[in-house]
């Protein structure tokens, strides 16, 4: 069983709720400080007793994860976790959890950090050659990062089940990560690729089919497209349709700020946007249609062989920088709205009794 989120962005706003807060300077076009964000948070849903304790962004799926007992936990992990100030003058947001803050990841009991994004090299190599360094210490297994791209495409192999689960994290430019942020053979940086690119395609595919052995299932963590909207471009889904018939299992996307359609493909699972986990976007304007607010959970029972018997999401909604089990309501409202977006790729998604959201093979 396998544990899979979109989105955790635990710098900015959310590290300065934390206990090791670091240095609050943004260079944003109209906000200097982090503290503006945490204030929007207030404002939109009442005071936050600061300092809070390490788990309180998680709040509710910590019990949530407590119930299921997934045998890995992997997240996408956009920011990066460093005290550098080496900002990158070209990025309009920046990023960055101080590394006294990483007991939030650890409280999590996370099985490893998906890194080939948009954010992880907003303060710079230092910034990121730290990030690796903490998570590393932490046993956190980052992936899709590295000091060079031997390193960065490398896989983490982690063990579910009694099977080796080989994890691979690569991003896209559709996701908004610069061209300049990939790898080189000595240059730092992220596993990148374009979806659009038959050659990335075979290049990744290749990468699975010789490390894949028999017994082992294939997880590929792809951060790529738009941050809102349920369309899920062409391109995306035929660069899916072909790892999976390269040998992967389960693909794992995110960027999208909201869950996005899901698919079956061969009896293997496809989350094309996870949407976002945890963020400090609340009391922010804009978008309201999409509900940013409501959240998923996505945990996948997996058979023998790695095809999907059961996906189930269960909705959370962030509160006060904190997730909390989404009302009835609200769970309903996402039921209707990701089985419509959901429906020109083949899923049926359930409402359960206990409100979450069913996705069966």
């Amino acid at each position: 069983m396998l544990c899979l989120t979109g989105d955790v962005m635990t710098g900015r706003g959310v590290d300065q709720i934390l206990p090791a807060a670091g240095d609050p300077r943004l260079w944003e076009r109209y906000v200097a400080s982090a503290q503006n964000y945490v204030a929007l948070a207030e404002a939109a849903s009442g005071t936050i007793p600061k300092p809070v304790d390490y788990s309180w962004p998680w709040g509710d799926a910590l019990q949530v994860l407590d119930e299921f007992a997934p045998d890995l936990r992997i997240v996408n992990l956009e920011t990066s976790v460093t005290s550098s100030d080496d900002v990158q003058p070209a990025k309009a947001v920046t990023y960055r959890m101080h590394p006294g803050n990483v007991r939030c990841l650890t409280a999590a009991r996370l099985d490893a950090c998906a890194l080939a994004n948009n954010h992880v090299l907003d303060f710079g190599v230092g910034g990121l050659e730290e990030t690796l360094d903490v998570l590393t210490r932490e046993r956190l297994a980052p992936v899709g990062a590295g000091r060079g791209a031997q390193q960065a495409w490398r896989p983490v192999a982690l063990t579910a089940g009694g099977h080796r689960v080989l994890v691979w994290s690569a991003g896209s430019a559709s996701s908004g990560i610069p061209r300049s942020w990939a790898a080189g053979p000595e240059r730092p940086g992220v596993a990148f690729l374009s979806e659009a690119s038959d050659a990335d395609a075979d290049a990744l595919c290749e990468r699975v089919r010789r490390a894949k052995q028999p017994g082992d299932i294939a997880v590929v963590s792809v951060h790529w497209g738009s941050n809102w909207g349920y369309d899920v471009p062409r391109a995306q889904v035929r660069f899916a349709h072909r790892l999976i018939d390269s040998g992967v299992d389960v693909v794992h996307g995110h960027s999208s700020h909201h869950p996005r359609p899901v698919e079956v493909y061969r009896d293997r699972l496809v989350l094309y946007g996870c949407g976002d986990l945890i963020n400090d976007y609340e009391g922010i304007p804009g978008e309201e249609r999409f509900r940013g607010d409501l959240r998923l959970l996505y945990v996948a029972m997996l058979d023998p062989v790695g095809g999907l018997d059961q996906l189930r999401m269960v909705p959370l909604q962030s509160r006060q920088m904190r997730l909390r089990r989404a009302a009835v309501e609200d769970a309903r409202w996402l039921h209707r709205v990701l089985r419509k977006a959901s429906r020109g790729l083949g899923s049926q998604i359930d409402l359960a009794p206990d409100a979450s959201l069913l996705l069966r093979r």
